[in-house]
């Protein structure tokens, strides 16, 4: 009986070769889509479960409000972990990450840069997992200036693994001894380091400051069964316990006032394997993933693959009277309605098993693509994971059934009488449950569409906007501190070249990630209740004119004053922060030797206008300049359009000054887009996506229109012997479907301004969404629409009507 099933499934594929090319292909492009999908969701929620205390692993983070700041933190204080493991017994172990930038390796005669390298303490491989080629995990990072390094560094310094013993040479005068080997971090991990050393402080140690600085990402592992619930809440306790002591007796806060304005100190536990997609705090360790996003693309599968299951079911109802009859003589001759659904689902099966071999060779095909969009390094291995397989198998037997079920269900219960005495209509008015899946195909359509247009309005309102800075054409100089006293010297040397403006030497820079918060004072005290905590950057005098930056009050640092060295400059939130209306010349302090209580006096020379050093998803925050040299960075203000051959006399200089090390480069509008590569990629993959859904949606369209021109052949020639027009066929038959299609853009319209508004709620400064945007995902729309529908109108319009009417 399978075996006749299937026989009786191929022949109606073979015979309606035009419905079974849009059924399968349709079904084919949903299922690759689905698919693609499947493995990037699978590889964003598989993030740090490698490790085999996963569940229990907590990163203790920081909520702190305090001087007129709010700080959502991925770190606490250096002693936190210990801490903790001393006085809640349900603490196994702890474990902090400390980075302090990248650092020069040597390898034969040329330093490289290393930017994956952080320093740990010797209970790393006590909580997290990886496996050890090389060393004693135990014992690996207990002595000083000793490093662990992943396979693919010891391969790249020593050409073998068997490296413990030997040593790396930092910096050009520091020895690190290779004390372990460990499996390269596996991708999916928050954080990728290549140099894991030792970091040693023990708590006998500890300074109180310590306590009141947050800068060390903190894990903890708990014991079985222990609750991180009940812990979490305990921690209040380590705060009056630690905290509170230490803040009195530095900062002379009182606490009682300190809580009645409104601040507090706060600290939670982050589940290691909801960090990734649930954690976006200052001081993350690596660039973590969105879960919102992860919703948003599963939607997505699941909407396109249901625009294909409507294609099949829309397909197999229209063309019901095509094979009305069959199911009439089936009847007649015994068949029950059982038999009949099971041959339909059969047919169904068929298709779908077809289109899930074209699924996976069409998904193979473009993951290179889709790796390139999604920024990932899926493989097709992937394809032969058990896992994938069985969602796969799975899939396919669940769009077979849901969409072979109503066509079965239709079809079957056609009463054999009526069928042979043709009374069965089919005609497309007759069909509402089709009309209203087709609004609902192309209402998924618009979404895309308007979804879409919103996301690259939002790219293009960050790339135009005014962010208080110039970042075109500036050259950024990376890790110029290698060059010792000979920094200021190498910038005076770029400046003499021919397209060079003007240079600045600095590590903070509006684009970089090198932040720096600390307390100022109003007034002569420590008094924490006092203190304005905002942004403090080193910079030159040529700062703020290389970046084209505008000053509001004062001016900028100079030379010519040498009472600049206590000098400072606000930003304008700064100045608002403090209170300040006209702040040229006001007195501020600061904790320069912090915890030392000894205060800095210094005096404000200038506001400069509020410029975006932070994701345009937040307000410009606080900020203070202060004239202080920093010479890890030199940001070049280009004239020239001959860029690559400025570049080349800046190589041949640094070579000349510094032959051991090495020439790193970038572009500040590079560094800027970086921050927004999430929304790039989110943008690529919905216009991907959507002309998908559409492409998909038009198919079906084309094939509901091939139908309904079919089974108005007789009408179409009548009206064309009584004189009607092709333009007048042409309307009659697109009527209907234009209905459709703008009823799906009215449905459509309200939900995907509702969607990309809450989008857009996550920036701080944002696009608005104008009619502009429907009006043009309505024209796309409808144009798509038309031209589809048209290319069966035009051609039934243009038909002899001799033959049709001689047909009927």
């Amino acid at each position: 009986m399978l075996k006749n099933y299937l026989l009786i499934a191929w022949r109606n594929l073979k015979t309606n070769k035009v419905f079974s090319f849009i059924n399968i292909s349709g079904l084919a492009i949903g299922l690759a889509t689905c698919l693609l999908i499947l493995l990037y969701v699978k590889d964003e929620l598989s993030f740090d479960r490698y490790n085999e205390k996963a569940d229990r692993i907590y990163r203790v983070d920081g909520d702190l409000k305090f001087a007129g700041n709010h700080f959502v933190l991925a770190v606490a204080p250096e002693p936190m972990g210990a801490a903790m493991k001393k006085d809640y017994p349900e603490v196994e172990q702890e474990v902090r990450f400390r980075g302090y930038g990248g650092m020069l390796v040597r390898k034969g005669q040329q330093n490289i840069q290393e930017d994956k390298v952080v320093y740990t303490d010797s209970t790393l491989f006590s909580v997290f997992t990886f496996p050890m080629i090389q060393g004693d995990p135990a014992h690996a990072l207990t002595e000083p200036r000793s490093v662990v390094i992943t396979e693919r560094t010891a391969l790249k310094y020593f050409n073998s693994t068997d490296v413990v013993g030997k040593y790396l040479v930092v910096g050009d005068t520091t020895n690190l001894k290779v004390t372990g080997v460990i499996r390269d971090v596996p991708e999916q991990s928050h954080f990728n380091y290549d140099f894991f050393i030792s970091l040693n402080k023990s708590m006998a140690h500890w300074e109180q400051g310590d306590w009141l600085s947050n800068n060390f990402n903190t894990y903890i592992v708990l014991k079985k069964g222990a609750d991180a619930r009940r812990l979490e809440a305990r921690l209040p306790q380590m705060v009056n316990k630690y905290i509170v002591p230490v803040a009195q007796a530095v900062m002379h806060v009182d606490i009682d006032q300190f809580i009645k304005s409104g601040n507090y100190v706060k600290y939670s536990l982050m589940p290691l394997t909801d960090i990734h997609l649930h954690s976006n705090k200052t001081s993350e360790i690596g660039h973590n993933g969105n879960i919102q996003y992860v919703y948003i693309f599963s939607t997505i599968a699941v909407f396109i693959l249901l625009i294909a299951c409507i294609n099949f079911m829309n397909l197999s109802t229209a063309r019901s009277a095509g094979r009305a009859k069959e199911v009439g003589v089936r009847k007649v001759l015994g068949s029950t309605r059982q038999s009949l659904i099971r041959q339909f689902l059969m047919e169904s099966m068929l298709i779908c098993f077809i289109a899930l071999v074209l699924a996976v060779l069409i998904a193979i095909s473009l993951l290179p693509f889709f790796n390139q969009l999604a920024s990932k390094q899926l493989t097709p291995e992937l394809f032969g994971n058990p896992w994938v397989l069985a969602s796969l198998l799975c899939l396919t037997v669940v769009v077979g059934f849901l969409a072979g079920s109503y066509p079965a269900l239709f079809l079957s219960a056609f009463r054999p009488v009526q069928v042979l005495k043709g009374k069965i209509a089919a005609g497309f008015k007759s069909g509402w449950l089709r009309s209203t899946l087709v609004v609902f195909q192309f209402t998924i359509s618009v979404v895309l569409m308007v979804g879409t247009i919103v996301i690259y309005r939002q790219l293009s309102y960050i790339h135009n906007k005014n962010i208080g800075y110039n970042r075109e054409q500036v050259l950024i100089i990376q890790n110029t501190n290698a060059l010792g006293s000979q920094a200021t010297a190498f910038r005076e040397e770029v400046l003499k070249m021919n397209g060079a403006e003007s240079a600045t030497m600095t590590g903070y820079l509006p684009t970089a990630t090198w932040r720096n918060d600390y307390p100022l004072f109003p007034v002569p005290t420590t008094d924490g209740s006092k203190a304005a905590s905002m942004q403090i950057w080193s910079v030159d005098e040529n700062y703020i004119p290389t970046l084209d930056m505008q000053m509001v009050q004062g001016r900028n640092f100079s030379k010519d004053f040498l009472t600049d060295s206590t000098g400072i400059i606000l930003n304008e939130s700064a100045a608002r922060l403090l209170g300040f209306r006209e702040a040229v010349n006001k007195d501020l302090y600061s904790l320069d030797n912090f915890p030392a209580k000894d205060l800095t006096h210094l005096h404000v020379v200038g506001v400069v206008k509020d410029f975006n050093f932070n994701s345009l998803r937040e307000q410009v925050s606080p900020l203070a300049m202060r004239w202080r040299r920093e010479n890890s960075r030199i940001a070049i203000k280009t004239a020239t359009k001959n860029i690559p051959g400025l570049i080349t006399q800046i190589e041949n200089r640094w070579k000349v000054m510094a032959p051991s090390q090495p020439f790193n480069y970038t572009f500040m509008d590079e560094e800027f887009n970086h921050t927004y590569r999430t929304e790039q990629q989110t943008g690529r993959l919905f216009i991907s996506f959507a002309t998908l859904a559409i492409l998909i949606a038009c198919m079906g369209l084309l094939g509901l229109a091939m139908f309904t021109a079919e089974q108005r052949t007789r009408e179409i020639g009548i009206r064309k012997v009584l004189g009607a027009s092709v333009g007048g066929i042409l309307g009659l038959l697109t009527r209907d479907f234009l209905k459709l299609v703008v009823l799906s853009i009215l449905v459509a319209s309200p939900l995907a301004w509702w969607m990309m508004n809450k989008w857009l709620q996550d920036f701080a400064y944002r696009t608005s969404i104008s009619w502009t945007v429907f009006a043009m995902a309505t024209g796309a729309a409808l144009v798509t629409a038309v031209v589809t529908i048209s290319v069966q109108a035009i051609k039934s319009a243009k038909a002899n009507p001799v033959k049709s009417l001689r047909t009927e």
